[in-house]
């Protein structure tokens, strides 16, 4: 449904593409939540592990700042998964301050064996759109994103 507002078409028009935005991007999170359920595993919780797993092991500020989560709520999320026994924390020798993330054994075979089928099940969800519109999606994603940070805007 699109906006009710009787604004400028511009504001209209920006409107109408955030309900359309917002909406598949619901769709395609609730698709992927019944992945994560199966593995009882939050989305953040899931983003950490792919990120340790396809980057290594990672300081706890530059991992928040990468799955643009708070400090503290990158905290809580670690917390859980390292009572799981998928993550682990080190603190390093020169700078007690400085916290490492890593992922256990354990961790990474939950990923490895795991990864595969996401990457599977979000090709079929993609698969609506030709590979080229795929691209495209991309790339204006990116342009959206990349615009907004610089503007101090959350993207």
């Amino acid at each position: 449904m699109p906006t009710h507002y009787k604004g400028e078409e511009k504001e209209v028009r920006a409107l109408n593409t955030l309900i359309k935005l917002a909406r598949a991007m619901d769709t395609l999170e609730s698709r992927m939540l019944e992945n994560f359920a199966q593995l009882k595993l939050t989305p953040t919780q899931w983003g950490v592990l792919e990120t340790l797993y396809h980057l290594g092991s990672l300081p706890q500020c530059d991992l928040g700042r990468k799955l643009l989560k708070s400090s503290p709520n990158i905290t809580i999320v670690l917390d859980n998964l390292e009572k799981a026994g998928l993550v682990r924390r080190d603190r390093t020798s020169q700078d007690r301050r400085l916290v490492t993330v890593s992922l256990t054994d354990q961790g990474k075979k939950l990923i490895e064996e795991a990864f595969p089928k996401h990457a599977a099940r979000l090709a079929d969800l993609f698969a609506v759109l030709t590979p080229q519109e795929q691209e495209e999606l991309a790339r204006i994603s990116k342009k959206l994103g990349l615009a907004l940070s610089a503007t101090g805007v959350a993207a």
